[in-house]
């Protein structure tokens, strides 16, 4: 006969109906047990019949009283003489209830069903070879079921205890790479403040140097303005290579970031050197939602950069305006009562200006979509009929995030 590949035995495993695989096992050891009744007993035996049906039907429920079933088998073996059920009934008992005093007296029990003759005055003890075979055969019609039953057992337990060593194979595969990750953050960070840090340090010196040595009043403010940007940029710097060492863990304690907030709006509008309207509608810290105020931050810091990219001479309004209650057009749980709405606003271009050879990943306004949904926010960008460019956000007030720190995905 040949042999049957796995894969030809799973799809025909997939082909049976799932109600045929569940009723199969407990309705097939029922209905051998009522052929073998009728085969051993025929119609001429009424009680042999009776308790051989009996036996039969309760193995319907073997899997939920297995000791109780085999119990009830009992007498249609003593009196009936049918095998089938009282040895599934075993096998039952020693695959779902084992234990050495259990299984020794069921087979004891069944042991001595099989071996005493029914009635008990047909027993003839001087009938030696007779009885040892009985007995042997008895013997062995216990020990079947009950070996069987155990192997089903441990071979159940040994696949299970396979699948907990396969999950902790795989639990240590991802720590494993967890490590190497925050290793390489590690090493990326130390690069990152090498490189970085060293070039805006320098920066920093010649601006310092020019703002020393300059007796022009415009140079001077000019230097000081890159001085100070020199320095917070080495601050967020700083903040973010603690971010990468730390794999995304909280900050050491005694050492709080930078965090940006709506305070710092005018700083950031007047060092942009753009044309910038702003309109405050809310108090800087007035709900306390720190993360929100970030978050607003972070966008207009995205968007100036992009028109002084992009739209050179241009002049933009940045509007900050308290989110009171979800538009109707929004789902409800999208904005909860309480937020921010930040809007920037660009005109055209000025012709006459030349755009600055600044370079750009393109993954700026993705960074501040990706930060306003972790927030439950939306971001909407588009053009508009002038030439120009709307950057629209909503904030709702929410639980801050763990240990307060900024999405890598921000503009610095």
């Amino acid at each position: 006969m040949p042999a049957v590949a796995p894969g030809a035995r799973g799809g025909l495993r997939a082909r049976v109906p799932g109600w045929l695989r569940r009723v199969a096992p407990v309705a097939v050891p029922a209905l051998l047990g009522v052929a073998d009744a009728f085969l051993v007993n025929g119609f001429s035996l009424p009680l042999e019949l009776a308790l051989s049906l009996v036996a039969a039907a309760s193995l319907l429920l073997r899997r939920r009283f297995p000791l109780l079933v085999f119990l009830v088998t009992l007498p249609g073996l003593y009196i009936g003489y049918i095998w089938f059920a009282p040895m599934i009934a075993l096998y039952t008992v020693a695959a779902r209830r084992p234990g050495r005093a259990r299984l020794g007296s069921c087979a004891a029990l069944l042991i001595a069903a099989h071996f005493l003759p029914y009635p008990l005055s047909d027993l003839e003890l001087t009938a030696y070879r007779e009885n040892t075979l009985v007995l042997i055969d008895a013997c062995v019609t216990s020990a079947a079921p009950i070996t069987l039953g155990l192997l089903v057992r441990t071979r159940g337990e040994l696949a299970a205890r396979v699948d907990e060593l396969t999950l902790s194979l795989r639990r240590e595969d991802r720590l494993l790479a967890d490590r190497v990750q925050a290793t390489e953050r590690a090493r990326l960070a130390r690069e990152m403040h090498d490189v970085v840090a060293h070039q805006v340090s320098l920066i920093s010196l010649q601006a310092g140097a020019v703002q020393v040595s300059t007796g022009d009043e415009a140079a001077r403010d000019g230097a000081r303005t890159i001085r100070e940007l020199s320095v917070r940029t080495l601050e967020e710097l700083r903040h973010m290579v603690g971010v990468l060492r730390a794999a995304g863990g909280p900050q050491e304690a005694g050492r709080p970031a930078p965090q940006p907030d709506l305070a710092e709006l005018p700083r950031l509008i007047r060092m942009s050197g753009l044309d910038v309207t702003y309109e405050p509608g809310v108090v800087a810290g007035a709900q306390g939602a720190r993360a929100v105020e970030r978050a607003a931050f972070r966008t207009v810091q995205e968007a100036l950069t992009n028109v002084r990219k992009h739209a050179p001479g241009a002049r933009v309004l940045v509007r900050i305006d308290p989110l009171e209650a979800p538009d109707a057009a929004e789902p409800v749980d999208t904005v909860d009562a309480g937020g921010l709405r930040v809007e920037i606003r660009n005109g055209p271009p000025d012709a006459s200006a030349a755009p600055p050879a600044l370079p750009g990943g393109g993954h700026g306004l993705v960074g501040l979509r990706e930060r306003a949904q972790s927030l439950g926010g939306t971001l909407e960008t588009r053009h508009t009929a002038d030439g120009g460019f709307v950057v629209r956000a909503r904030f709702p007030y929410r639980a801050e995030p763990p240990y307060g720190t900024d999405s890598p995905h921000g503009a610095w």
